[in-house]
């Protein structure tokens, strides 16, 4: 059966939809996210099944085999993004490093007992600056205003714990 007559039982509404459709769910694809495209693109497939359709039913069928065929895809394509064999836009390649002001939690440790000046009130949470370097710090729910000396007592993963220096005695 030649191309021509296959065509022939499917109108040209159908064709659009589907052309349209697919190529919205491409570009959804290679564009991270679930937005305006993958959405739109689905919805534009699911109108060209039910265009397509002779009956509501057959609609509904049609409509559920290719949301099977859709999630296929998708599952394929996340592996293969995973193993690296599509474009790499999708893994972030750059890095920060020390130089560029980056602390990973694990040199947090190195500042257990530095000394500091807090650069904005501690309330509990505010910021403090050691040697130059700025981070994020909490008090033990007291209140330390900014200017105040701190020394470092406690490191909890990525969350550095001070104490005011003025109230060292206890």
């Amino acid at each position: 059966m030649p191309l021509i007559e296959l065509l022939s039982d499917v109108s040209w509404i159908s064709i659009v939809l589907f052309v349209v459709g697919i190529a919205l769910v491409i570009i959804e694809m290679l564009d991270p996210g679930f937005g305006f495209f993958g959405a739109f693109g689905i919805l534009t497939l699911v109108g060209c099944i039910f265009v397509t359709a002779n009956t509501v039913a057959e609609g509904i069928m049609l409509t559920i085999i290719f949301s099977v065929i859709l999630l296929i895809m998708l599952a394929i394509f996340m592996i293969l993004v995973s193993k690296g064999k599509l474009p790499n836009k999708f893994i972030l390649k750059d890095a920060e490093t020390k130089d560029q002001g980056y602390i990973g939690t694990e040199d947090l440790n190195s500042f257990m007992c530095k000394k500091g000046i807090v650069t904005a009130a501690c309330r509990p949470v505010g910021n403090a600056d050691f040697d130059g370097v700025k981070l994020e710090v909490v008090s033990r729910g007291e209140f330390i205003d900014k200017g105040i000396t701190i020394e470092v007592i406690e490191i909890e993963g990525n969350r550095v714990v001070v104490r005011s220096i003025l109230n060292n005695n206890t």
